[in-house]
């Protein structure tokens, strides 16, 4: 008997909607960019890595996602129940690991004022924990790399 379908191939959604495309230019320098639809990201190397720290580096970009996202729900979260942000904070740290210099964890940490509901301590973190670029992690894609001639 066969593995069951995975999720995807049992999604009921049309092929176009399963696929995104992201288009990579290099404008210069370190520098490269990305066009995700409507929007342009540019990332650079810092001074020490022969860039000009004009923008974030690929790396740093990619935790700011992770951020950003857990934020959005945690926005959410706290819009859906009418408590207001004011004084609510969000900050996010990683630790590597010296030898190999992989992250080996991530905290996010809310940090919310006094006013802020007691009885929702425990669900706005779980909140932030359904963050999709968390979840990406949490169960990666496969990647495949091709070069191919234009």
């Amino acid at each position: 008997m066969g593995a069951p379908p995975s999720l995807c191939e049992t999604w009921p959604m049309a092929e176009a909607q399963r696929s995104t495309t992201v288009e990579v230019a290099f404008p210069g320098g370190k520098r490269v960019s990305a066009r995700c639809g409507a929007h342009q990201v540019t990332t650079d190397q810092p001074v020490v890595h022969g860039g000009d720290d004009s923008a974030p580096s690929p790396f740093e970009l990619f935790f700011a996602s992770l951020g950003t996202c857990a934020g959005y729900y945690v926005l959410e979260f706290c819009r859906s129940r009418e408590i207001p942000l004011d004084g609510v904070r969000m900050t996010q740290d990683y630790t590597r690991c010296p030898e190999t210099k992989r992250v080996t964890d991530v905290r996010l940490s809310i940090t919310v004022p006094p006013t802020f509901p007691a009885k929702y301590h425990a669900a706005v973190a779980q909140a932030a924990g359904r963050c999709a670029v968390k979840k990406l992690l949490e169960h990666p894609p496969a990647m495949d790399v091709r070069v191919q001639l234009g």
